[in-house]
């Protein structure tokens, strides 16, 4: 059976949905349809669907020109995702500060280790030397979360944006081609004529 033949039953709701669609409804045709359909207890699914095709089109569209979706809804500030860039530098610092966590840790261990090491020509006692490297350790360690404060604030602030640099061209005019004097212009002034016309501008 086609969807052309299938039959939907036009319950109340339904109904109240389609009775003001008709004066709306630009196609006489489809708008009769729906009409006498609407005396019926059934209404084919073809003019549902028709129906459904004139409300995606242009006329259809115009209904919802000017209105918003969920108007009382208050939605969160859009927060555009960050640039590739900005997200490699973010990753970049990660791997730098778990590089400086781990270093720490290692340091501190490290220096506890040759501390208890260190003390055994000492002729201490095993509580005196466990004192000796856990101090060393402590001393490390409390080194090496002032260095990572420090690190980490200056890693935080952000950089200052770089003034692009600009290169000032000068222009060459030894590519330019001398002009041509044409017979109006005058020829410049050299020799004896350059003199006379200074002579004659300090008798003025």
């Amino acid at each position: 059976m086609s969807q052309s033949n299938v039959n939907v039953s036009l319950e109340r709701h339904l109904r109240h949905s389609l009775e003001p669609v008709i004066a709306l409804i630009d196609d006489r045709a489809l708008s009769s349809q729906v009409a006498q359909h609407l005396q019926t207890e059934s209404i084919p699914y073809s003019v549902l669907h028709a129906v459904s095709r004139w409300s995606r089109s242009p006329a259809g569209s115009t209904l919802l020109a000017g209105t918003t979706s969920s108007p009382e809804g208050k939605f969160g500030q859009y927060i555009p995702p960050d640039e590739p860039e900005k997200i490699a530098l973010a990753k970049k610092n990660e791997r730098k500060a778990i590089t400086a966590i781990v270093n720490g840790v290692l340091s501190v261990f490290g220096s506890g280790a040759a501390a208890w090491i260190g003390s055994e020509r000492t002729n201490w006692k095993q509580e005196w030397r466990v004192l000796f490297a856990l101090s060393v350790g402590t001393v490390v360690a409390f080194s090496e979360v002032v260095l990572y404060i420090l690190w980490q604030s200056r890693s935080s602030t952000q950089p200052r944006a770089r003034r692009p640099k600009y290169i000032r061209v000068t222009k060459d005019d030894s590519d330019e081609q001398p002009r041509q004097l044409d017979s109006n212009d005058e020829a410049p002034a050299s020799g004896l004529r350059l003199r006379i016309q200074a002579n004659s501008n300090n008798e003025e």
